[in-house]
């Protein structure tokens, strides 16, 4: 029974198939169409992404009947040849297996021949960093100043291990990494025209784990193929690859909203089960927190194969962006200091604590003690109401829409005489006065006081900040306002020019005249003034800071 791999059976047979690399595909089309083919091309790029493939290609364009062509024939016996891989003016040279110079002499002796069959007789030498210096020297010359009727297309992993000399004789096209999502679009047209049955989060996850290579993409769906009996299906993929299951990821972010650490390690013990690599574990969490703040900025983003926007906003709603921020940054923080854990296990479950225990604004619900009793001065982990209470940082709301407004009572611990009245003359010493941090207070400084009837107060946002005015940034200002006012208040921030100056303007505009202030001062400094006229020195401005 004969059976042709995947790779082999699809790789491109002209420039119109193949997947990305406009760049390259750009300079070559425009070179063989205006006739401007250089003699040495060389293809640099990681693993999979296409360089013998254009090289081959660009061997056909070269030599069809039909060319030279950008859109070779693909039916005239030249292409035919190239195609099956005997073509005798082709000369295909793996440089790891010859890297001794009587190679490269040996070879280098047929080049004064002209072709045999073809236009021109292409020397295609891949992995060309596996040369030995003397190969590189006697290649040079010839590398240089070939005959006319010769071109040289050189493949390389590791383009810094080729000398200088060689560089500059070449041509270089730097291949990129193929993008996630062009790796699945190929993968799903190869399986709707191989008649195979699939699932597009099993697509997504195997275009994931080509890491940007095309070749190892579909190296591994023939293996899923396999697998899976004839179907490709997340399961499936999931159990091949190594990967937890999406719904436990979610369930992971979940409970980290939640904040209760003993169901936390509970959840983690029952995942060992499935002996998960904690690495791609933590890297799937940083992933979909990564699609939770996309959901947070953008209320019209929806999601991807593996996370759809249903599932999004439910999480969105759950989780604060200030917690997803800072929950990503860990997750990928823990990521990289995992090799210096003690085992996996443990570096995992460490970072998922660390979320928990540093949270903005200083809210860490996690329990203290074996007895579930919290520790002074946090709240305990079920007690979400009073956390929200004392640090508007634990709790959250997104509504999701337009609306800026919200509602809230005064905290229980709100201190007597903190209800003195709003104005625009006072708007910044009720701000210095306020118990909030992160992007709330970035929100309040960019305001300005405008209007108070009742419980509703109205503020002013500079239009160049306006991506602070988030749902979540609003309620924790309304809970600070609250606080201090010792009353319940309804807050609109709208969007406009204030009419008076916002408090980070006023600290801007001090902070530049305290920095004339003090260059005035030190220009006329005796000192300074002596060294000027003894020694001609001079003074930088820049450098120039007020003393605080």
């Amino acid at each position: 029974m004969s059976y042709t791999a995947l790779a082999r059976k699809w790789r491109p047979k002209n420039f119109g198939e193949l997947t990305g690399q406009e760049h390259v595909l750009r300079a070559l089309s425009n070179a063989l169409t205006s006739g401007r083919v250089h003699h040495a091309f060389l293809f640099t790029g990681t693993r999979g992404v296409g360089k013998t493939t254009i090289a081959r290609i660009l061997a056909k364009c070269l030599n069809c009947e039909t060319g030279p062509t950008a859109t070779p024939c693909g039916s005239c016996a030249a292409c035919r040849e190239i195609d099956e891989g005997r073509f005798i003016d082709l000369i295909e040279v793996d440089a790891a297996s010859r890297t001794k110079v009587d190679d490269t002499r040996e070879l280098l002796d047929n080049v004064q021949y002209a072709p045999s069959r073809g236009r021109y007789k292409v020397y295609l030498i891949d992995e060309v960093h596996m040369l030995s210096a003397h190969s590189f020297n006697a290649l040079l010359k010839t590398l240089e100043e070939p005959p006319p009727h010769v071109k040289f297309l050189l493949a390389t992993t590791d383009p810094q291990r080729l000398p200088v000399t060689v560089l500059s004789r070449c041509l270089q096209f730097n291949l990129q990494r193929l993008p996630v999502a062009l790796i699945a679009e190929r993968l799903k047209h190869i399986l709707a025209a191989e008649g195979v049955a699939f699932d597009a989060a099993a697509v997504r996850l195997v275009a994931i784990a080509a890491d940007g290579s095309m070749r190892d993409g579909l190296s591994l769906l023939d293996q899923l193929i396999a697998f899976g009996s004839g179907k490709v299906e997340e399961a499936a993929a999931r159990a091949m690859l190594g990967t937890i299951d999406r719904q436990q990821v979610a369930r992971l972010v979940e409970l980290l909203a939640d904040g209760d650490a003993a169901v936390l390690l509970e959840y983690l013990q029952s995942l060992e089960q499935w002996s998960p690599d904690h690495g791609q574990l933590l890297d799937a969490v940083a992933a979909l927190l990564a699609r939770i703040a996309l959901k947070q900025a953008v209320p019209d983003y929806q999601g991807d194969e593996l996370h759809d926007a249903e599932r999004l906003a439910a999480l969105a709603m759950r989780l604060s962006p200030e917690d997803v921020q800072l929950h990503y940054q860990t997750a990928i923080l823990g990521r990289r200091d995992l090799q210096w854990a003690p085992d996996p296990r443990t570096g995992f479950e460490m970072t998922l604590l660390r979320m928990l225990l540093f949270r903005p604004g200083g809210a860490a619900p996690v329990a203290a003690s074996a007895a579930g009793t919290p520790r002074a001065g946090r709240p305990a982990p079920h007690d979400r109401g009073a956390a929200a209470l004392r640090d508007p940082g634990a709790a959250s709301a997104d509504d999701g829409g337009e609306t800026r407004s919200t509602s809230v009572s005064p905290a229980t611990t709100t201190a007597a005489g903190n209800s003195a009245g709003l104005g625009q003359g006072n708007w910044a010493e009720v701000l210095a006065a306020l118990e909030l941090g992160g992007v709330a207070r970035q929100l309040a400084a960019h305001c300005a006081f405008h209007s108070r009837e009742g419980a509703l107060v109205r503020l002013v946002l500079d239009p160049r900040n306006h991506l602070l005015r988030t749902p979540a940034a609003v309620e924790r200002l309304a809970q600070g306002l609250g606080r201090h006012l010792g009353e319940p208040i309804r807050l609109e921030v709208e969007i406009g020019e204030p009419s008076v100056e916002t408090p980070a303007r006023l600290e801007q505009r001090q902070a530049q005249e305290q920095l004339l202030v003090a260059r005035e001062s030190l220009e006329a400094d005796p000192t300074v003034r002596a060294l000027r006229e003894r020694f001609g020195a001079t003074l930088q401005p820049d450098t120039v800071r007020p003393h605080r």
